[in-house]
């Protein structure tokens, strides 16, 4: 399988950024591509673009800006994203990415009869988020009700693709997760890598 792995942190030694290389490492001796995107690294703008923006309506979106980083996603079969939760969200450059890369005529098209979404990004079988976040974990899922993976799930991942598999991985609490808790959950990222 070949998988796009989009990494939003902006520090080169996060905790997310070992996530990622765990997660790369165990796919790859399993026999996967893995395209590392690193969002940071690589100075991906997440701002939508004025001509993006105009063009989101129209015939034809205008991609220029961020073709390359489309060409990725479209040549690959699983999408995995590593990324650390702010305010029960996702970074703002990985919703950037979402804005401006999935978008009508790559992720979707707009079905004007019905004021649907069609999904476009049929190559998507597997759609991975592997993150964490300094809420203890009733936090975000009793009280919260879990927005991040609702977004992803329901809304990012059914809209765009069909027939996905679906799963998320998180640390919770990680403000306070000792040295034994990380490891163990980057057991945990590998134990699933090793499944796919």
């Amino acid at each position: 399988m070949r998988i796009l792995m989009v990494l939003a942190h902006p520090l080169e030694d996060s905790f997310a950024a070992s996530v990622a290389r765990a997660a790369k490492e165990t796919l790859e001796s399993r026999g996967n591509t893995v395209d590392l995107l690193d969002l940071y690294r690589e100075g991906f703008e997440p701002c939508l673009s004025a001509a993006e923006r105009v063009s989101y309506f129209s015939q034809r979106y205008d991609a220029s800006e961020v073709a390359g980083w489309i060409g990725r996603l479209q040549a690959a079969d699983g999408l995995m994203l590593v990324f650390p939760q702010w305010w029960f969200n996702f970074p703002a450059i990985l919703k950037g990415f979402f804005d401006r890369v999935f978008a009508p005529g790559v992720a979707f098209d707009h079905d004007l009869a019905g004021g649907r979404i069609i999904p476009r990004l049929t190559n998507i079988k597997l759609f991975c988020a592997l993150t964490t976040t300094g809420s203890p974990w009733w936090v975000v899922h009793l009280y919260m009700g879990n927005p991040v993976r609702r977004l992803l799930k329901r809304g990012i991942a059914a809209f765009c693709s069909k027939d996905v598999r679906f799963r998320m991985v998180s640390l919770h609490d990680m403000d306070r997760a000792t040295e034994a808790k990380r490891k163990r959950h980057i057991e945990r990222v590998r134990a699933l890598m090793s499944r796919i």
